[in-house]
């Protein structure tokens, strides 16, 4: 299991630029989340902004009514429009108590650090949002397949320092700086943060066949004929699993 032993310095900013794939991941977050909420919202934050076009996008669907803010540790943007960037040192968040009415956090937990500091970037995201807020978690699985930073086979299922060998190995690297998650350690993780959770994994799933493989044979087939108890199946080894959190109500 890798014990997160390397500091914030040793950690790549594994920031995709590709335009195209983030405007597909925007969509995608709009309409798991659902346009209306995002259009009646007051404020919105994005956690680890990267490129920066997810923010520009949902601040472009508030035209100029919504709030947007944007932090990083590293600038890394290609699109710098409509909201507003910060940059942060660590995993807490340079905002006031129920600030967001959303918040996203997109493959982000793997990279801010140990499991407690991955707790505190839990524990943040409640702290920020509001009472009727809503937060968009994406987490990689730990047992997929292929490893999506480095694009090796198997590659957080080792330990560290067989992780670190694997990326040397490779010419990828000196090290493995991510940690990502297993379902239940991340639902453990939620729970120790006080956040309701719903796995939309399914879901997503289908939302990402239909906005990145539209004219795909295959996506259709999956999206059109294969119920939720088939593809649940795959859940251990699902690339990604998807969480939409709110507040616990006392």
């Amino acid at each position: 299991m890798n014990d997160g032993a390397y500091s914030p310095a040793d950690r790549k900013a594994h920031v995709i630029l590709d335009t195209e794939s983030r405007v597909q991941k925007a969509r995608k977050i709009v309409n798991l989340l659902g346009e209306n909420r995002i259009r009646s919202a007051r404020r919105i934050l994005e956690i680890g902004c990267g490129s920066g076009v997810i923010a520009s996008a949902l601040a472009a669907l508030g035209e100029g009514r919504i709030e947007v803010h944007a932090v990083d540790v590293e600038d890394n943007r290609t699109e710098t429009d409509n909201y507003r960037f910060h940059l942060v040192g660590s995993a807490a968040l340079p905002f006031d108590d129920g600030h967001f009415d959303i918040v996203v956090s997109n493959y982000v937990i793997e990279h801010v650090g140990t499991p407690e500091e991955q707790a505190i970037h839990l524990r943040e995201i409640e702290r920020v949002l509001s009472e009727a807020g809503v937060a968009y978690l994406g987490i990689p699985n730990k047992w997929r397949l292929v490893e999506p930073h480095y694009r090796l086979p198997f590659l957080s299922w080792f330990p560290q320092s067989l992780s670190d060998r694997y990326v040397r190995w490779s010419g990828r690297g000196t090290h493995y700086d991510c940690i990502p998650l297993s379902l239940g350690h991340a639902q453990d993780l939620l729970a120790g943060a006080k956040l309701d959770s719903r796995n939309i994994t399914l879901a997503a799933l289908r939302e990402t066949l239909a906005v990145e493989k539209p004219d795909s044979a295959v996506a259709r087939l999956i999206n059109n004929f294969a119920p939720d108890w088939l593809l649940a199946l795959g859940l251990p080894i699902m690339p990604v699993y998807i969480f939409l959190l709110s507040k616990q109500q006392a």
